[in-house]
């Protein structure tokens, strides 16, 4: 009898809902369905439009940077947070959303200032960090 535990993953490509176990989050799963990397290690981009598919079926915390291109601040963020996705690459799914882009998500969050980082588990947020932060306080974010 198998006892390993599996953890649900939703596609960021089609949406379908994947059963993972939890010892093989970190070995690069395909999507069941459309046979997509699902945890790259990568940072995932979502919109208005598909955001609660993927972050509501996924059993993952889920670490959101709500950003924009014209944002300095956001833009010199992005490389510590692209290095936090690696380093938590199995553990969590990381996500960016453009907040000019998304406006329903940005408004729906509260989001005031970019850039501006959430931590959702079961889709409920659980923490919440403004401002530019380097990859190590990302990592701690996301695993607190």
């Amino acid at each position: 009898m198998n006892t390993a535990t599996h953890t649900q993953v939703a596609c960021a490509h089609c949406g379908a809902a994947n059963r993972i176990p939890a010892d093989r989050l970190g070995d690069d799963p395909n999507c069941g369905r459309c046979h997509q990397p699902l945890l790259t290690g990568e940072p995932v981009a979502l919109s208005d439009a598909d955001f609660d598919r993927v972050v509501n079926a996924t059993g993952l915390p889920v670490v959101v940077d709500f950003w924009a291109a014209w944002c300095g601040p956001c833009r010199a963020m992005a490389p510590q947070f692209e290095a936090a996705a690696r380093q938590l690459k199995g553990r969590a799914l990381f996500v960016k959303v453009d907040s000019d882009a998304s406006p329903q998500l940005s408004q729906r969050f509260g989001i005031r200032s970019i850039p501006t980082l959430l931590r959702l588990d079961g889709g409920r947020e659980r923490g919440r960090q403004s401002g530019t932060v380097p990859a190590a306080q990302i990592v701690a974010f996301a695993t607190a």
